[in-house]
C-alpha cells in the first residue's frame, strides 16, 4: 500500500531528528560526488523539490542561479534552512506539497530532484506538476534510485521494500523511468551510475 502525502510528512518530521546521520556513510562514499556533478551546471531560475535537509546546498552555483527549495516535511526544512543560514547561502525555503506546487506555469529554468520521487505518493501527478512550472526550454536534473530490469536484483528491490517503505516511507522498487514517459516528459539522458541499472543519473526536458 502507497504512503499519503501526510503519512510521509509524518515520517520525515521524526527523521529529521537524525536523518543525516543514518546516511552519513552513502553521502561521503557516493551520493555527494553525483550532486557536485549533476548540480555544476544549472543556471537561471531553479526550483529544488525535496530539499531534505539541504544536502544540494553547498552544491550550487550561488553567482548563476536564483534558488527557491521546497519540502513536505516542516522538520526537514527547518535543517535545511540551519545549513543555509551558517553558510550564508541565498535561498528562498517553502513548505509545500509536491503534488500542488505553488508556483505559475512555465516558471523555472531548471527542477532539481535528488532521491525524492522513491518517497512520493504518486510520481505521475507530482511529475506532470514538474512540467507544468518547467519553462519550455527548461530541464529538469533527477538522482534516482529505481526497480532494475535485472530479475535478481529487482527480486531483491521487491523482498525488502516492505522493510524500507516501513522504516523511512521511501520505496526501492518503483518504476520511475515508466512513469516519467507516462507523465509526457522526455528522457534525454538516461545514465547508469551504481548497483547495475538500480541508481541513476537523468536529465528530461518537456
Amino acid at each position: 500500500m502507497t504512503l499519503s502525502q501526510n503519512q510521509i510528512k509524518k515520517k520525515y518530521n521524526r527523521f529529521s531528528l537524525f536523518y543525516d546521520l543514518v546516511e552519513w556513510p552513502i553521502e561521503k562514499l557516493l551520493f555527494s560526488k553525483w550532486r557536485k556533478k549533476l548540480l555544476k551546471n544549472s543556471k537561471g531560475k531553479v526550483l529544488e523539490i525535496g530539499v531534505g535537509t539541504g544536502k544540494n546546498l553547498s552544491y550550487y552555483n550561488y553567482h548563476k542561479i536564483d534558488l527557491t527549495v521546497i519540502d513536505i516535511s516542516k522538520g526537514m526544512l527547518n535543517r535545511a534552512k540551519e545549513k543555509a543560514k551558517k553558510h550564508d547561502f541565498p535561498v528562498k525555503f517553502k513548505l509545500a506539497n509536491s503534488e500542488k506546487l505553488p508556483f505559475e506555469d512555465n516558471s523555472f529554468d531548471y527542477i532539481v530532484c535528488t532521491f525524492v520521487l522513491c518517497s512520493v505518493s504518486d510520481q505521475v501527478k507530482i511529475l506532470k506538476e514538474m512540467k507544468r512550472v518547467l519553462k519550455k526550454k527548461g530541464k529538469i536534473l533527477f538522482l534516482e534510485h529505481m526497480l532494475s530490469r535485472n530479475k535478481f536484483i529487482a527480486f531483491l528491490e521487491h523482498l525488502h521494500n516492505p522493510i524500507t517503505k516501513f522504516l523511512f516511507g521511501f520505496n526501492i522498487n518503483r518504476k520511475t523511468i515508466e512513469n516519467i514517459k507516462k507523465s509526457g516528459l522526455k528522457i534525454v539522458k538516461d545514465k547508469n551510475i551504481a548497483v547495475k541499472d538500480v541508481f541513476k543519473e537523468l536529465e528530461v526536458t518537456k
